[in-house]
Formats: C-alpha cells, sequence, structure tokens
C-alpha cells in the first residue's frame, strides 16, 4: 500500500463538529475539507462505530485522500454512537434514516458545500445509503454502497434461506459490546458519563428483537430496498468481494436498477477493496475520484463506458482457511443478466454422479447428517480475519450425499449463481438442506466454490412458512450465492448434499432424515466463454491510501479458530480467537482495547445440545481515566424453544457501575 502525503488541495479537519437532526438531537461529526473554504461536493459515510477510536485509522486514510482531492468529507456517527446524543436500540431504525435526511440537508447548507452530496460506506454505512437513496432526498446525487444488501430477510447476517445464521448470535455480540462504550470525555466534557449510562440501560438485547422475527415480516421489509428498486433514481456503484456475506446484492442491483449503475466484486471479505484480503488489494480511492467526478463535479471520467459487471475470475486453489491472494483475473460484462452466460446442467446419477445434460435412473437416496457437519464451512461472512474461510470439505462431506462429474476434458468458468433443483422428501415436519458446489482436486483435495441453505419450511415462502409432511415427496429450488470461477481441465465438480451446517446454520429442532431422488434432481451452473482480449482491458491500480493516525502497538492482535474434540463427552466446540489487541492512539492520547471469544458447541445425535456464545470486553484509557465493559450472549434451543441469557458489566475505573442481565424465552417458528 502506497501512501500518498501530497495532494491538489490543502485540507483542514474538524475533529468533532456537532450536527442538529430530528427531535432536537445533534449527532457528531468528524470533517475533513479543502482548507481555502471554496464550495465543493460533500461524501457522507454515516455509521456506528465511532469516529473517535473505532474507524479512525480507516477514516483517515479514506476521507483525507478524498478531500484532498476536492471534497468535504463528513464521517458521521448515528445517535447514540461516538459522541453522538441518544440511544441506538437496532439496526436501520426509520429514526436512523430521519436522521441521516436532516444531516445531509445541512450539510447541503454549508457554506463549504456546494449542494451536491454522495453518501458512502461499507457494510451498515453501504445499507443506509442504499435506503436513504430509496427516501430520495434532494441533496443526495449518487451513492457508493459496499458489502451490503437489498434484502435484509432474505440476504443479511441474520437469515439464509429461511435459516437462522450462526452469525446473528456472532453480530449481535458485536454490537451488544459496541453499545456499551462511553463518549469520549475529552470532547463531551463532564455529560459523558450520563450519556453511557443512557446507553448502558437502554440499548436493549438486540438478538432477542431479531428472534422474536423469524419470517419474513414487516420488521425486514423496512430498509429492504428490493421491495421498490424504482425508488432510488441517483447513480448506484455496488461492491463487494467473493468471501464476503453480501455479494448476490451486487447482482440483483445491477439487474433490476434503471439508474446508471457498476459492480465491482472481487476476491475479498467484507473490506473495502484499497485494503482487500484476500488479494490483490486494488486502488479503489482513485475508482471513487472517477465516480464521485463524475456524478457530483460533472467530469466525464470514462467510468460509464466500463463494464457494468467488474468481478475476479478466480483460478482453481487448493482449500485454505486463510488465502493472503486468490489467483486470477478481471472480468467484464457489459449488462446484468448477461446474454452470454451459459446454462450447464447436471443430472444427479445414481453411483454418486453428476452426468452433464443426460438422463439418469430414478432412485432414493438417503441422507442424514451428523449435528457438527459444518465445523470446515467457515464464517458466513469473512472480516478477512483469516482462518475465518471454509477448509477441505472432505472433512464435512463424509457426513452428507456427494456427487460428481468425471475428469472434465475442458475448462469450465463459472459467473453467476448456481441452482440445485432437488426431488426430496423428509421424516420431520421442519427440516433443511444445505448443498455445495465444489472443485475436487486430482490430488481430491476439495475446494468450496460456492454454496446455499434452504429451510424447506420455507419452500414456497419466506412470510407464510409450511410444516413439511412426513414422507411427502417435493420439488424445491436452492439458488447458491454468486461467484466467478474457473475449474480446470483434469479437475472434478462436486455436489454435496448434508441436512444441516453448523455453525455457519442454526440446526433444525430434530434429528431429519431427507430422502433424494436421483434422475429428478439437478444442478445447473451458469458458465461464460472465455473472452481473454475484452477483459486484458479491465485492470486497477496499485492499493494508494493518505496517512494514518499515530500509532502505537500495545498487546499485539490474535485471530484464531480453534476446533476441540472432547472424545469422552462427545462433544466438538468452535472456539474463535477474535483479539483486536490494545493500541494507543498518540494524536488524542487514548488507548484502545478490544477482545473477544465465541464458542459453538454440540454433541453429535443431539440437536438439543447446540450452545453459542460471544464474549466481548472493551477498554477505553486515558491518564487516570478508564472504562472497562463485558458483555456474553449465549443462546441454546430444544425442539420448542430458543433461550437466551445474557450479561454486561461496566467499570469505571475497578468500580463497577452497572451490572445487568437478561433471559428470554423465544418460540421456534418453522425454525
Amino acid at each position: 500500500m502506497k501512501t500518498v502525503h501530497d495532494f491538489p488541495h490543502d485540507i483542514i479537519e474538524e475533529e468533532n463538529v456537532s450536527i442538529p437532526v430530528t427531535e432536537g438531537l445533534h449527532l457528531s461529526a468528524r470533517i475533513w475539507r479543502p482548507k481555502d473554504g471554496r464550495p465543493v461536493p460533500a461524501i457522507l459515510e454515516y455509521i456506528p462505530y465511532r469516529k473517535r477510536f473505532g474507524t479512525s485509522v480507516r477514516d483517515e486514510h479514506t476521507h483525507k485522500y478524498l478531500a484532498g482531492h476536492g471534497y468535504a468529507c463528513i464521517r458521521l456517527d448515528i445517535r447514540g454512537s461516538g459522541e453522538s446524543e441518544g440511544v441506538l436500540t437496532d439496526e436501520y431504525l426509520q429514526s436512523e434514516l430521519d436522521d441521516g435526511v436532516a444531516a445531509l440537508h445541512w450539510i447541503a447548507d454549508q457554506p463549504w458545500c456546494d449542494g451536491n452530496i454522495g453518501m458512502m460506506g461499507i457494510s451498515w454505512g453501504g445499507f443506509n445509503a442504499l435506503q436513504i437513496a430509496a427516501m430520495q432526498p434532494e441533496p443526495l446525487k449518487a451513492i457508493v454502497t459496499v458489502c451490503s444488501s437489498d434484502d435484509r430477510y432474505a440476504d443479511d447476517i441474520h437469515h439464509m434461506g429461511g435459516a437462522l445464521l450462526g452469525d446473528s448470535l456472532s453480530w449481535s455480540g458485536v454490537m451488544f459490546s459496541f453499545n456499551t462504550m462511553p463518549p469520549d470525555p475529552a470532547l463531551v466534557g463532564p455529560r459523558w458519563r450520563d450519556m453511557w449510562l443512557e446507553r448502558l440501560r437502554g440499548s436493549g438485547l438486540w438478538l432477542k428483537t431479531w428472534l422474536q422475527h423469524q419470517r419474513r415480516d414487516a420488521y425486514w421489509r423496512h430498509g429492504s430496498v428490493c421491495e421498490d428498486f424504482s425508488a432510488i433514481r441517483i447513480p448506484v456503484y455496488a461492491v463487494s468481494g467473493w468471501q464476503d456475506g453480501y455479494t448476490n446484492s451486487v447482482f440483483r442491483l445491477m439487474s433490476n436498477l434503471d439508474t446508471p449503475r457498476k459492480g465491482l466484486v472481487g476476491p475479498w471479505g467484507h473490506i473495502y477493496p484499497q485494503f482487500g484480503r484476500p488479494g490483490p488489494a486494488i486502488d479503489f480511492l482513485s475508482e471513487l475520484l472517477r465516480w464521485w467526478d463524475r456524478w457530483l463535479k460533472g467530469r466525464d471520467t470514462g467510468i460509464e463506458d466500463d463494464p457494468m459487471i467488474c468481478a475476479w475470475m478466480q483460478d482453481s486453489a487448493p482449500p485454505n482457511p486463510e488465502y493472503d491472494h486468490r489467483p486470477g483475473r478481471w472480468v467484464g460484462e457489459e449488462a446484468w443478466p448477461s446474454p452470454r452466460i451459459e446454462e450447464r446442467r447436471y443430472t444427479i446419477a445414481p453411483a454418486r454422479a453428476l452426468v452433464r445434460d443426460g438422463a439418469a435412473e430414478v432412485w432414493p437416496m438417503d441422507v442424514q447428517s451428523p449435528v457438527t457437519l459444518g465445523l470446515a464451512s467457515g464464517k458466513w461472512c469473512s472480516y478477512a480475519n483469516a482462518p475465518d474461510l471454509a477448509g477441505d470439505q472432505r472433512t464435512d462431506d463424509g457426513g452428507g450425499l456427494v456427487f460428481q462429474t468425471d475428469p472434465l476434458d475442458e475448462e469450465v468458468e463459472i459467473l453467476g449463481a448456481p441452482e440445485v433443483e432437488l426431488e426430496l422428501a423428509a421424516d420431520r415436519p421442519v427440516a433443511q438442506v444445505a448443498v455445495r458446489l465444489s472443485d475436487m482436486r486430482p490430488d481430491h483435495q476439495v475446494t468450496r466454490i460456492t454454496y446455499g441453505i434452504l429451510n424447506l419450511t420455507h419452500r414456497n415462502s419466506r412470510q407464510w412458512p409450511e410444516a413439511l409432511e412426513p414422507g411427502e415427496r417435493y420439488r424445491v429450488r436452492v439458488p447458491m450465492n454468486y461467484i466467478a470461477q474457473t475449474i480446470p481441465r483434469g479437475h472434478r465438480i462436486r455436489l454435496s448434499v448434508s441436512t444441516v451446517y453448523w455453525p455457519l446454520a442454526w440446526t433444525p429442532p430434530e434429528d431429519v432424515k431427507l430422502t433424494v431422488w436421483t434422475g429428478l434432481s439437478t444442478v445447473t451452473i451458469p458458465c461464460r466463454p472465455r473472452r481473454d482480449a475484452e477483459d486484458a482491458n479491465i485492470a486497477f491500480g496499485e492499493p494508494v491510501q493518505a496517512p494514518g493516525p499515530d500509532l502505537t502497538a500495545i498487546e499485539v492482535p490474535e485471530h484464531r479458530w480453534l476446533v476441540h474434540h472432547d472424545l469422552g463427552a462427545q462433544r466438538s466446540e468452535l472456539e474463535v480467537i477474535d483479539d483486536r489487541g490494545t493500541f494507543r492512539l498518540e494524536d488524542i492520547d487514548l488507548t484502545v482495547g478490544a477482545h473477544c471469544v465465541e464458542r459453538y458447541s454440540a454433541s453429535p445425535g443431539n440437536f438439543t445440545s447446540l450452545v453459542g456464545e460471544a464474549e466481548w470486553t472493551r477498554s477505553l484509557a486515558r491518564g487516570a481515566w478508564s472504562v472497562r465493559t463485558r458483555t456474553r450472549t449465549r443462546l441454546t434451543s430444544d425442539t420448542e424453544n430458543f433461550y437466551i441469557s445474557a450479561e454486561l458489566d461496566a467499570y469505571e475505573g475497578d468500580t463497577r457501575i452497572e451490572c445487568l442481565s437478561w433471559s428470554e424465552t423465544i418460540p421456534r417458528d418453522f425454525l
């Protein structure tokens, strides 16, 4: 990564600007803008991750650079976070969106803004950019949405195919912990303690709220811009990575929007592309300037001449849960859906075969997976914190049905969303099916390409699930995640089918046997003919950034995934150590620490034995002032209910100033 120190514009920084919004509240912003004060377009990033310490390094690398090229960059904390007033009680509330619109109008009225504003953000910031764009505030002229979703139920961190994701627990633990952090007394003065206590007592237990909505009801439809794509009338640049959890929305936005739009998908996890891991990272800041210069300054930058979709076509690679780099090349499509994508169909056949475009004998095959199948699945959404990617799938394939082709006599290049169609029956009223498409190498290592999960009670509707009739045959479609992948000649394509995929997804309430019929079940793969001459024109430079803050590392971060098998107790556990370390921001003399351990355990054969737990400790210190919080969330279930227990302890110095606990029972709803 190249650090750039000289820019076309000298800039000034305002570290804590108060912006009045709805309900008499004030939100806190950090602003970088050209020093000469002439009106320029503005770029807003609006998230809850604490501009003071949570994203300060990334913010300086990014927003200083954009400001130095003639933009006013505003990094705004959502109400109840950082130095912003109020309490944050859930994601994407209407009050949050209304606050964002009010902030846009305030920015547009400032003498240093020319009235043209863009919004950008990754994850939460990408979500609210889409959602606020759909509200059509006049100053907002374009957005960049990175690693976000247009559908909060079907394609977010909470559910997949109607199944409950393990990341829902993980993410609730993250926000539970973040919500315990106070504002900085150096910025808000003595009222910091009252603001802190208000947050500790008022933020609530978000996991409870989420689990009270196990189907696609009005709660999830709110903020899902797929409900009305036509509401978005401004240019949209959608970005993600193949290891991220939000890849599919890039393609849906390209398919459904009727505005200038562009999609970019690299090999990365849940991270901005200039920091992209697995690599290669790209010069995304220059790409942002091309976008903003076109839509906020009216310059012809050529970005409209680019392919609608630019994607990193991954080469085959051995399975590895912590790639630093994925070999491949950039490819482009002028439109999506692309008329050049060809569907190739394989039939599931006896003898565990996949037969291309052919008939096969109709034969029933049973699968009844162990509750612990999925320990090689990695994380639903990789935060580029290796080793959180999928490992060798042979570990999991032994507990499922496996079908594979003969060695390929030609290379296959996939671009799109493979889909499995299954003729099946279940012996329980609530069941789940997980399907995985993999690249089986000549040495028999198996690299997962993509996967899909379906709660079979959601086979007809996400809003109105229906119990299965045991023994009755159903025909179901299971879409997999979008992917770009080359499978070389001589390799095999493998399809795996299982009844669980734990802990990536919570299991059904009981052990389930599925019967799958060969000859009637298929997998369809979107194949792309190579166009090397055209694709050779797609290129991105090496990443650049502005200088960051002066940091001193005190405790080194550690990220590990450990699988423990207690053979005597017959229990398996995945332990995730997510230690962010401790560092000091020298310019503001603030020491910051964050440490987390997640555990997911189960006993083979016992579907009521599942336990998920996330425990976080966070700390801030400056001189004699220090605060520390500990949060712990535990989720279990039986055949009828989910059970949440949670704890919060907050300390000022060595004195515990708050101790809260929760114990909640939530009925399972076809889940």
